[in-house]
């Protein structure tokens, strides 16, 4: 079945909004799998690629090689757009969908836009919440594969990250009995590692909650030493967050950069409180062999045909949750615009987006998109809790304007605090089918009424581009208006104040409370040079605020900084303000139960 085919089972269009129908809609596989796919190379040429600037993996997906990058230099770049949105209920709001819709409305004004968005885990495409290609007729495609092995960056972070686990237990070891001499004989220094004092588990890119806590060195002498550690989520590796900001002119300077990176990175200390680097362990070559290959973008396409880059998938809690630097700089010189999306709401990805991603690559925003529905809004004026995987309550799928209008404070807050970084604001309307007419004017007046340039209704969804053309329209004027970008903090600061900026000036926190063991770690921090690292707050993304009770827009709080550390091969200082779940568990019923692959070998059950 082609997509036209396919179009024409819709019933869903913009005088369905609060009928409460929805009709007979295929699903988002169903949609991938009906698409006219291009081989990759002719959308990368329809773009200005040149074959041997593409390193092919199949027909529908390509790296492309950061040489190019010695040939783009000298074009003018595009503008530059982040997809955000307001604090999201447990099931998103749309971010993705929106950012490949944007680009795919901005197509059909004839323009050439590019999507940038991150790889995702397949610990979510397992679980509970699904793969992050979009859905409805705003996706990347092949979905199957874009949510599933991709090109191996994952993988191939996983076996450097480690690598370099194996490495620390191997270095203990092995100073546990060898002599100063013994160890000077074979080339090595005594690090004395303090293994109570680790910042390095092993990795998997899967669910598994039985890993969060294990004991590592178990059967005897020859199998090491017993010590307590545990697994993370491979996207929540600091090497992911390396991918993400490294930068260069071309894969020479990136893959120095990279090589960089990696050297700093500080895994724990000695037993004197040193830092100790992966250099010092002799282990950051090797690291960046294994990574070598992730510094090319991988390229895809949307389902109308845009091209679409799809590479690093940090987290958006202990990482800063934003695609990769040097995506967006090649597509910056390929694209009239970019559209890049930043995770979770706009205080965490947002604003991280802005003091870290855009600070490193001194590439600066024209536009924010910011992401709303009616169900978020009512879940911060008061509504019933949202649990994933179950029904939602009549309270969100029947016009309920009071309670539209409490949770409005929300969207005003995210207004606020990106108009605070001077750079125009357009809100998307992520329409649902139970949302009614009534509904979507209040979201509208009141956020121009907060200085947004504009607000659209968004069905992209439900029509792809043609559902975005209103959006995309806005989206070019207010790239056409005044910029005054400016960074929220100077990196000059001292930690605690720029902490303190943030949870004052975006979380709207009447003060902050540290910990003796966060008031300690900043103290070592700073007297270790790395006072100049910008913050990367972790927190829970249901909240403005540090807390996911406290839903709206919460003001005077005390925000408590349980604890801090410190990335300083990705470039970050992140303060940790309740408990960070770094490794998902999996649900009773979570995805995997529907897939299987049909006798073609075509997946089957993946959404």
């Amino acid at each position: 079945m082609q997509l036209g085919t396919m179009l024409a089972r819709i019933v869903l269009s913009s005088s369905a909004i609060g009928d409460g129908v929805s009709g007979t809609f295929p699903s988002d596989l169903e949609i991938a799998r009906a698409a006219d796919v291009q081989p990759i190379v002719d959308v990368a040429a329809a773009y200005g690629f040149e074959p041997d600037e593409l390193i092919p993996f199949g027909s529908t997906k390509a790296k492309v090689h950061l040489d190019v990058l010695k040939r783009l230099s000298t074009q003018p770049r595009g503008k530059y757009v982040d997809v955000t949105a307001i604090t999201p209920t447990p099931l998103g709001e749309g971010k993705t969908t929106t950012t490949v819709g944007l680009t795919q409305g901005l197509g059909k004004l004839g323009l050439r836009p590019i999507a940038a968005i991150r790889q995702p885990s397949m610990g979510p495409t397992f679980g509970i919440k699904g793969g992050a290609a979009g859905g409805g007729y705003s996706q990347i495609v092949p979905m199957d594969e874009f949510n599933l092995h991709l090109t191996g960056d994952i993988h191939a972070i996983t076996a450097a990250h480690n690598l370099v686990a194996a490495a620390i237990d191997a270095r203990w070891y092995h100073e546990s009995r060898l002599g100063d001499s013994e160890l000077a004989a074979i080339g090595l220094t005594r690090l004395g590692i303090d293994v109570f004092n680790l910042q390095w588990n092993r990795v998997v890119d899967i669910n598994d909650r039985a890993l969060r806590n294990v004991v590592v060195g178990l059967g005897g002498n020859l199998d090491g030493r017993p010590r307590e550690t545990g697994f993370d989520i491979t996207v929540a590796s600091e090497l992911m967050a390396i991918l993400a900001l490294a930068d260069g002119q071309d894969y020479g300077t990136a893959l120095r950069n990279l090589r960089e990176r990696i050297g700093r990175v500080v895994f724990g200390t000695s037993k004197t409180g040193e830092p100790l680097t992966l250099e010092d362990l002799g282990v950051a070559g090797a690291v960046t062999v294994l990574m070598k290959d992730t510094l090319h973008p991988t390229i895809m396409q949307t389902l109308e045909g845009q091209l679409a880059f799809v590479h690093a998938g940090p987290f958006a809690n202990i990482a800063h949750g934003n695609s990769s630097i040097l995506a967006d700089r090649v597509a910056l010189h390929l694209g009239d615009y970019v559209v890049t999306e930043s995770g979770f709401g706009a205080d965490m990805g947002m604003e991280k987006f802005f003091d870290i991603k855009c600070r490193t690559s001194g590439l600066v925003p024209d536009c924010v998109v910011l992401v709303a529905t009616v169900r978020a809004l009512k879940t911060h004026g008061g509504g019933p809790k949202v649990v994933l995987g179950r029904p939602l309550d009549p309270a969100y799928t029947e016009e309920n304007l009071s309670l539209l209008q409490a949770g409005m404070p929300n969207l005003l807050a995210h207004i606020k605090n990106a108009r605070r970084f001077g750079v125009p604001v357009v809100v998307a309307i992520n329409s649902f089918p139970t949302d009614t007419w009534a509904e979507i004017n209040a979201i509208k007046e009141a956020a121009i009424g907060a200085g947004a340039s504009d607000a659209v209704l968004a069905e992209h969804w439900a029509k792809g581009g043609d559902g975005a053309v209103d959006l995309a329209e806005a989206v070019v004027k207010a790239c056409g208006e005044r910029n005054e970008f400016s960074f929220l903090y100077p990196l000059s600061m001292g930690i605690a104040d720029k902490i303190e900026i943030i949870c004052k000036d975006i979380y709207g926190a009447g003060s902050v409370e540290y910990s003796p063991t966060a008031l300690r770690q900043i103290a070592d921090f700073e007297a270790a040079g790395f006072g100049y690292l910008p913050i990367c707050m972790a927190k829970t993304h249901l909240s403005i605020s540090h807390d996911a009770n406290l839903k709206g827009a919460p003001e005077g709080f005390t925000v408590p900084v349980r604890e801090v550390r410190a990335s300083v091969g990705a470039g970050f200082i992140y303060p940790l303000l309740g408990e960070m779940r770094t490794m998902p568990g999996l649900g009773s019923t979570p995805a995997y139960l529907k897939v299987d692959i049909d006798d073609r070998g075509n997946v089957v059950g993946l959404f």
